[in-house]
């Protein structure tokens, strides 16, 4: 069987000194403070030498309550689900647009194009006319001129 043993601490045991206001002074004697610097102050300089970042930020998670973590936790996984949601909308939109585009507006362009240039055509056939008949002014048309060949 374990008997237990209680064990009082010196500074309870002795009265303090009280004053005239009843005042506690402290003492004198510094012998009472001694044995807080020894595992301390020379343990935590070794420590922090090679402590590394990701342990400091490991470590404040212990500071922060549960139900904040929780929210942060929550915080986070939205936003990233979001972001993912929203990065492959994008995606499959900009791969829509762009085979839409190909298969659209490829042909159009050509046609297009090809338009444009029949157009330029003729307008360089209606030019070369008119120079025609400015070189010789007296001359009839050119149809005339076939249509009475013919005849």
């Amino acid at each position: 069987m374990v008997k237990l043993t209680e064990v009082e601490d010196e500074h309870f045991v002795e009265k303090p000194i009280g004053t005239k206001n009843d005042a506690l002074l402290l003492s004198d004697d510094e012998d009472d403070y001694t044995d807080t610097d020894s595992e301390i102050s020379d343990a935590s300089d070794d420590e922090l030498e090679e402590e590394t970042i990701y342990d400091r930020i490991s470590a404040l998670k212990d500071i922060v309550p549960p139900s904040a973590r929780h929210t942060v936790t929550n915080s986070i996984d939205a936003i990233t689900s979001f972001g993912k949601a929203s990065l492959s909308f994008s995606g499959k939109a900009l791969w829509i647009i762009s085979t839409s585009a190909f298969l659209i507006g490829v042909p159009w362009a050509l046609a297009y194009a090809e338009e444009e240039q029949y157009i330029q055509m003729e307008r360089e056939q209606g030019m070369i006319k008119g120079a025609n008949e400015m070189l010789t002014p007296g001359s009839e048309p050119e149809k005339n001129d076939a249509a009475q060949q013919i005849l």
